[in-house]
């Protein structure tokens, strides 16, 4: 049963240099000569830099501007993320697609999805072949209605080997060195098994799976739950509303992945209901802030205007419900989707938040998972 599979499997005697000194030294880089490189310096790129800087790995940090680049490696601090967040001393920044990439031995994909086709595109001739990507970008395209593992095959080839990394880790919280665990999915488990032992540590805590398509809709559908989950509390509607709303919305994402091929397993694991938590219940959530501040009565515009973070779950929602219709049989799909296809009236302007709850309370009473009528 291909469940999250714990990779630890090279646990040390915590003990054994016991009264020698209280600050471990860093850990000797891998055996064999590993370079990472990461493509994305927001804060989630430069998280997932840090974690391998911080296991002595040789990490390279392609980010768009020289000036960022030259700021990160002179002060060790990122000049717009995080900018209390000291940088390993094994981790070096650069602008340049050529001299991050040459000689790579890891990629790691960190633009936003929306972002990525042509971001990818750009830096693809530089990109070794051969050399896997380990995607840590969520969500669902909106020209193509693909996830990022289409992207990727579509951009850099199928000679490679992906890898997808999801679960409930805020890029802060990683950085702190607070306990997070994630999944990585792969079709190629050896891969994930080894992306696994690189980046695990006693804080970051990495399980695998081969269920792609479960993990990348956890990933994308959990932004749109935290939208509708925003706007529950931005309208002021209570606990019971909010716990309510994100159970319906797991149930739905579940629903979709059970159409799409994904396993329950998976839905009910880090990647879906784990992160949908996080995204729905954090005060770090860019999409949860994002839909309270919709719920309080804040336009499109002028939250947008506001903001540099970008909240995956905007342009997630709407392409979602595209690919629900192109891809999901069935009669009445609203019914099927409810939140889903509620949040993506919101946003375009159909409904407010509270006639779309209004919508949401005023349903036809059903068993509560209809799915499963047969089993009566």
């Amino acid at each position: 049963d291909d469940i999250e599979n714990n990779v630890d499997r090279n646990d040390n005697d915590s003990n054994s240099n016991a009264g020698i000194s209280l600050t471990p030294p860093p850990p000797p880089p891998p055996p064999y000569p590993v370079r990472v490189t990461v493509m994305g310096g927001g804060n989630f790129g430069l998280a997932l830099a840090t974690v391998m800087a911080r296991k002595n790995v040789p990490t390279t940090l392609l980010v768009r501007s020289e000036e960022i680049a030259k700021e990160l490696n002179q002060t060790r601090r990122h000049p717009r993320y995080m900018k209390d967040i000291y940088i390993p001393k094994s981790l070096r920044a650069t602008s340049d697609p050529a001299i991050a990439l040459s000689d790579a031995t890891y990629i790691v994909h960190a633009v936003p999805c929306q972002y990525s086709r042509d971001f990818l595109n750009i830096v693809k001739d530089h990109v070794p072949s051969g050399v896997p990507v380990l995607s840590a970008s969520k969500g669902i395209e909106t020209t193509s209605l693909g996830f990022m593992a289409d992207i990727l095959k579509e951009c850099l080839g199928t000679d490679r080997s992906y890898a997808f990394l999801s679960g409930p880790s805020f890029a802060r919280e990683i950085c702190e060195g607070v306990a997070t665990a994630v999944v990585i999915a792969s079709e190629d488990l050896l891969l994930a098994d080894d992306l696994a032992d690189l980046m695990s540590s006693d804080n970051f805590r990495v399980f695998t799976t081969k269920d792609v398509i479960g993990v990348e809709i956890g990933g994308a559908v959990k932004n749109v739950i935290a939208l509708a989950a925003g706007m529950c509390e931005g309208l002021g509607l209570g606990t019971n509303a909010l716990s309510g709303l994100v159970t319906r919305g797991c149930a739905e994402m579940r629903r979709l992945g059970i159409s799409l091929g994904a396993r329950p397993s998976t839905i009910a694991g880090l990647s879906g209901v784990g992160d949908t938590f996080g995204t729905c219940f954090g005060p770090l959530s860019r999409n949860r802030k994002f839909g309270y501040r919709l719920g309080q009565g804040e336009t499109m515009e002028e939250i947008l205007q506001s903001t540099t973070e970008v909240a995956e779950g905007v342009e997630t929602s709407k392409a979602l419900v595209k690919m629900i219709k192109a891809k999901c049989r069935g009669y009445r799909l609203d019914l099927k989707y409810p939140i889903l296809f509620g949040v993506a009236d919101i946003l375009e302007g159909r409904y407010t938040p509270e006639e779309g709850l209004k919508g949401l309370m005023n349903m036809p009473m059903r068993m509560e998972s209809f799915d499963e009528r047969g089993w009566y």
